[in-house]
C-alpha cells in the first residue's frame, strides 16, 4: 500500500538464524528437544499439583499457575522459530506478527504480576505462619492469579495496540528469527517518541510495582528469618524462599539484559545474538529450568511423582 512517496508494509520476510541449511537442521533439532522436554517437564508439574491431595496448598496452587504460564509462554515463539528454521518460505503478515506479540506481552506482564504474589505468600507464611491458613485462603489465592492475568491482558493490549498503531515503511526484510517490537519499531515511518513513552510507563509501572513488593517482601521475610533461633529452623525458611529467589532472578535478569538498552542504540544485527540469548532464556530455558527447580529441590513434588509413576505402572500390568 502506498501513501503519498512512501510504501507501507503489509507483509514482512524473516531471515532467521542462518541462511546456511546445514546449521539450519542442527538449530531445529536443539530447538525441538528443549521445547518438548520443557512442554512435558511443565505440563507434568501443573498435572501433579492438579492431581495430588497433599499439593492443594496455596504454594503449589501459584506453582502450578507459573508452570502453566511458563507453558504458555514457550509455545508463543517456539513454533514459529522452529518453522523459520526449515521453511523456505519467510514471509508473514501484520496479523501473524502481531498474535504472537500479543501472547508473548501477556505472559510476560501476568509473570511479573505472578511472582510478586507468590512472594507476598511466601511473606505470609514465614512472617505470619500461624495465620499462615486463614489469610491464603482459597478465594485470595485466585483472586491474586485472576488479578495477574487481568493485569497482564490489559497491558498486553495497551503494548499491542500502541506498536500497531504505527506504520511501517522501507525494506519489508527483517534480519531477525522473530517477529518483536524492537525491530519493528526501527522500521516505522513515523516519530516513534509517544510510542516508547508509553511502553516505558506500561513496562515500568508493572516492572518497578512488581520488584517494589518482592524487595518489601523479602525485606520483612529476611528479618523474620533472622529472629529464628534454631539453625534448622532459619535454614527451613529460607529454602522455601530459594526456589522462588532463582525463578525472580532468571526472569528479571533476562528482562532487562535485553530491554534496559536505549532504543538509540539498537542496531538489528548487533544486538541479533542478544536478542537469540534473550529469546533462548525467557521462552526456552527459564520455563524448562523453572519446572526443575521446582520440582528436583522439592520433597512433595518428587513423592507426588514417585506415586504418580507406581499408578502408572499398577495400570499397565493390569492391561
Amino acid at each position: 500500500m502506498e501513501i503519498g512517496n512512501r510504501t507501507i508494509l503489509t507483509e514482512f520476510i524473516l531471515l532467521g538464524l542462518s541462511t546456511d541449511p546445514q546449521w539450519q537442521l542442527t538449530l531445529f533439532g536443539v530447538f525441538l528437544t528443549v521445547y518438548f522436554v520443557t512442554l512435558s517437564g511443565n505440563m507434568t508439574l501443573v498435572i501433579l499439583i492438579r492431581i495430588d491431595s497433599h499439593l492443594h496448598t496455596p504454594m503449589y496452587f501459584f506453582i502450578g499457575n507459573l508452570s502453566f504460564l511458563d507453558f504458555w509462554y514457550t509455545s508463543v515463539y517456539t513454533p514459529r522459530i522452529l518453522a523459520t528454521c526449515i521453511s523456505e518460505d519467510k514471509r508473514f503478515s501484520l496479523t501473524e506478527c502481531g498474535t504472537p506479540l500479543f501472547f508473548s506481552c501477556v505472559v510476560a506482564y501476568t509473570e511479573c504480576f505472578l511472582l510478586a504474589a507468590m512472594t507476598y505468600d511466601r511473606h505470609t507464611a514465614i512472617c505470619n505462619p500461624l495465620l499462615y491458613s486463614s489469610s491464603m485462603s482459597h478465594s485470595l489465592c485466585t483472586r491474586l492469579v485472576a488479578g495477574s492475568y487481568i493485569g497482564g491482558f490489559l497491558n498486553a493490549i495497551a503494548h499491542t495496540f500502541n506498536t500497531f498503531r504505527l506504520s511501517f515503511c522501507g525494506k519489508n526484510i527483517i534480519d531477525h528469527f522473530f517477529c518483536d517490537a524492537p525491530p519493528l519499531v526501527k522500521m516505522s515511518c513515523k516519530d516513534t517518541k509517544v510510542y516508547e513513552e508509553i511502553v516505558l510507563g506500561l513496562v515500568g509501572f508493572t516492572v518497578l510495582s512488581s520488584i517494589l513488593v518482592i524487595t518489601i517482601s523479602y525485606y520483612n521475610i529476611l528479618l523474620a528469618i533472622l529472629k529464628i533461633r534454631i539453625a534448622s529452623g532459619r535454614h527451613k525458611a529460607f529454602s522455601t524462599c530459594a526456589s522462588h529467589l532463582v525463578s525472580i532472578t532468571l526472569f528479571y535478569g533476562s528482562l532487562f539484559f535485553m530491554y534496559s538498552r536505549p532504543s538509540s542504540t539498537y542496531s538489528l544485527k548487533r544486538d541479533k545474538m542478544a536478542a537469540l540469548f534473550y529469546t533462548v532464556s525467557t521462552h526456552l530455558v527459564i520455563p524448562w529450568l523453572n519446572h526443575l527447580i521446582y520440582s528436583l529441590r522439592n520433597k512433595d513434588i518428587k513423592d507426588a511423582l514417585r506415586k504418580m509413576i507406581k499408578q502408572i505402572q499398577t495400570l499397565n500390568f493390569w492391561f
